[in-house]
């Protein structure tokens, strides 16, 4: 009997242990550990009763494990009632985290734009797409040989001046011009050719119109009988589909090693229509491409017979385009992580 007495004192410690700690609990998950340290078969303070039967006197074992079976029972109920209880109360305060004022306003949605760049580009490859061009995408690391030499610029021209070159190695470096494309697609296709080459370009040149990296478009026509003229005629479509109806170009003579006649291209000032502004400095026109018919030692070195055949060549800048067309007044902004530039931006 005094086992049984000792182990009524036992239970009503516990029973008082779990009601005390019972009133701390915040959470369900609280409610499973606590009731864990009481409960478990194993660790559990009610179940260390039950693994304790073995050393009690067998006439005294049926009182003991009825005894602790109450108090499990009575147990379970409490921490089965408080866990309703706790988790009625989360799920409110869930609820109540989660509820949506339908009275407030909507957020705004802002839709994106496409950058400059990709506007003009795209623009470019849909005019010279309906024309017939196909698009050649060259590699941004050439070799002297496709970037100048075979654009008849050997190693002692002077034109190699006109550009300051980045430099990989004596024999590569970063493409100057996406001319270099003309070369790779004329060694591989006869006549007739009409490619666009856009991509990236290099070199060293910065200030408000010049970056040491910017796009650039290169265009290319081969076939028998291409003159100037189906140049300025092929321009004359792509300005106006750029800067509206009404837009002109005229042909100045230039120089470039790869063309023979060569031309700056000016377009009729679209923002004053040629009557001088200060967008065109007052002379009605601004310059925007060069361009001329490719040199017959260039077909030549390609292996195509130059007495049959001849074409054209026109190298676009791409940011210039847009800085034109968008009104942008410093390359850098092209740049620039700054949506402010492009929600300005309406094409």
């Amino acid at each position: 009997m005094q086992e049984l007495n000792g182990l009524s004192e036992k239970l009503d410690a516990i029973k008082q242990e779990i009601l005390t700690g019972m009133e701390t609990l915040d959470s369900s998950k609280a409610v499973y550990e606590f009731k864990k340290s009481f409960l478990d078969s194993k660790t559990g303070k009610i179940g260390q009763l039950m693994k304790g039967m073995k050393d009690i006197p067998p006439q005294e074992r049926a009182n003991y494990g009825k005894s602790v079976n109450a108090l499990k029972e009575w147990a379970l109920a409490q921490f089965e009632e408080l866990d309703v209880k706790m988790k009625e109360k989360e799920l409110l305060a869930r609820y109540e985290s989660e509820k949506v004022d339908i009275t407030m306003p909507a957020e705004k949605v802002e839709s994106g734009n496409l950058h400059p760049i990709t506007l003009i580009r795209n623009q470019l490859i849909d005019i010279f797409g309906a024309m017939g061009f196909e698009v050649f995408e060259g590699t941004e690391i050439e070799t002297d040989y496709y970037n100048f030499t075979a654009l008849n610029t050997p190693q002692d021209h002077p034109a190699r001046d006109m550009q300051d070159t980045f430099y990989l190695t004596p024999e590569f470096l970063l493409r100057t011009q996406t001319s270099a494309g003309q070369i790779h697609v004329m060694e591989k296709s006869a006549p007739p050719i009409k490619i666009l080459s856009p991509g990236k370009v290099f070199r060293s040149d910065d200030d408000a119109t010049h970056s040491p990296m910017f796009s650039q478009m290169e265009g290319l026509v081969v076939d028998e009988g291409i003159t100037l003229c189906d140049l300025k005629g092929m321009l004359d479509v792509l300005v106006q589909k750029i800067f509206g109806e009404g837009t002109t170009t005229r042909l100045r003579p230039s120089y470039f090693p790869f063309t023979e006649p060569s031309v700056e291209v000016d377009v009729s000032c679209f923002a004053c229509g040629g009557e001088g502004c200060k967008l065109c400095k007052g002379t009605g026109w601004i310059e925007v491409l060069g361009a001329g018919i490719v040199n017959k030692k260039v077909l030549e070195v390609c292996g195509i017979d130059s007495e049959k055949y001849s074409g054209l060549a026109f190298g676009i800048g791409i940011e210039r385009l847009a800085m034109l067309k968008y009104g942008i007044n410093n390359i850098k902004l092209l740049f620039e992580s700054d949506v402010r530039v492009l929600k300005q931006l309406n094409d």
